[in-house]
């Protein structure tokens, strides 16, 4: 395994100034950026794939050990805060459970009955789709992880950085990193996990933008759950709507937070009519806007 690999590029890295260092390790930090440039067609693939489980429903489930597990668990838990993503469509599988989030759990990423049985026990099923990630691409608790959930029907990617990995083998989709060697060998906390980290973030957000909750490149899917967010989507309302800060907070109030129904409040619609709108739409804010504005006497768009 390449990751595993000591480089010859940094022998003796021990020895060199702190700006040599430095120096080749943001050099490793940009070969981990065009490991993902090169891996663009197989992450549209996988993003166009996502979206149709999900369109129909479907959980998003990431699956994974140390520090691949911990960056995907990241990306995941980040979706809630920026798209709006509901909690009952995330699963967040991590070897050795949240004690694992902060320390080492020891064995647990080799632990692959424990993967199966957590599959299992979240139910997952032909609408989900399980990102699973392992710079090895050969972590028994990952590869457990996406071998039953592809048993039960669930879309699988795997993203890692070896390219004959069992990962990329079982998976659907499968996302190969060449990221090589490490600066400090087998630390692939460093370039693997640049690169891991992302492609996560693509991979996620294309898939969220097609899924409506990005407009005019806004996060029109966040909830305002604190004030820095109350502002922001009153600042959203303000440059979408032409409103001015007031109306856009009433907006928000009367929408339960909700920055795209909210939208269409300022554009004139009663709130039952804003949710009817936004269901046709499939939550995009592009046919709901100009369903609101040609809607008949009765309320109707398209």
């Amino acid at each position: 395994m390449k990751t595993e690999y000591a480089s010859p590029r940094y022998a003796g890295i021990e020895l060199w100034s702190i700006d040599e260092m430095l120096d080749a390790m943001v050099e490793a930090q940009f070969a981990a950026v065009a490991a993902v440039r090169a891996a663009r067609g197989a992450l549209e693939q996988a993003a166009s794939a996502v979206e149709g489980r999900l369109k129909e429903g479907g959980r998003l489930v990431y699956a994974g050990a140390g520090t691949s597990g911990r960056l995907a668990i990241q990306d995941g838990a980040e979706l809630a805060p920026t798209f709006g993503w509901p909690a009952d469509r995330l699963v967040l599988l991590l070897a050795g459970g949240d004690a694992a989030l902060l320390r080492a759990v020891e064995g647990a990423e080799d632990d692959a009955a424990a993967a199966a049985a957590l599959v299992r026990r979240h139910e997952l099923g032909a609408r989900d789709a399980l990102i699973a990630v392992a710079a090895s691409g050969a972590t028994p608790f990952t590869v457990a992880a996406l071998r039953e959930a592809r048993r039960l029907g669930a879309l699988t990617v795997g993203i890692a950085n070896n390219r004959d990995a069992s990962l990329l083998h079982e998976a659907e989709c499968p996302i190969w990193l060449d990221t090589g060697p490490e600066a400090i060998a087998g630390s692939t906390r460093m370039k693997a996990g640049t690169a891991q980290r992302a492609a996560l973030t693509l991979l996620s957000s294309a898939v969220m933008i097609r899924l409506g909750h990005v407009y005019r490149g806004m996060m029109v899917g966040m909830r305002p759950a604190n004030a820095k967010l109350a502002r922001r989507g009153e600042a959203i309302l303000m440059g979408l709507a032409g409103a001015d800060r007031p109306a856009a907070r009433a907006a928000l109030d009367r929408a339960g937070g909700d920055i795209k129904t909210a939208l269409l409040l300022l554009e004139g619609c009663e709130p039952e009519e804003a949710a009817a709108i936004l269901d046709r739409a499939r939550g995009h804010l592009h046919p709901a806007r100009e369903a609101a504005r040609r809607r008949g006497p009765r309320g109707k768009g398209f």
